[in-house]
């Protein structure tokens, strides 16, 4: 039996990995590296690669480095580099 791969959005409804990349563009999405690095920011495009476009970015480096977050602006990330994209809580 095929399986179709789906998620759950924060409402509670059911969504395809692309539905999920058409809904978070133009949003602010934490993106986490390979490396342990995360990029905060506003998804402007990607690709079918997963590279992305994003813009307002901050650099979060693992906690364990001990540097400060760092304001980046616009950056672009390779895909092979990424291990996810989830959209950003907004802060209270």
């Amino acid at each position: 039996a095929k399986h179709k791969h789906s998620t759950t959005t924060e409402m509670g409804t059911k969504t395809s990995p692309v539905e999920f990349l058409r809904h978070v563009i133009g949003r602010s999405v934490v993106v986490k590296l390979n490396s342990g690095i995360i990029y905060e920011g506003v998804l402007v495009c990607l690709d079918g690669y997963m590279n992305i476009a994003m813009e307002q970015v901050e650099e979060c480096p693992p906690a364990a480095s001990g540097e400060e977050k760092k304001y980046i602006g616009d950056a672009f990330i390779r895909g092979n580099n990424v291990l996810y994209i989830s959209p950003r809580k907004s802060r209270a």
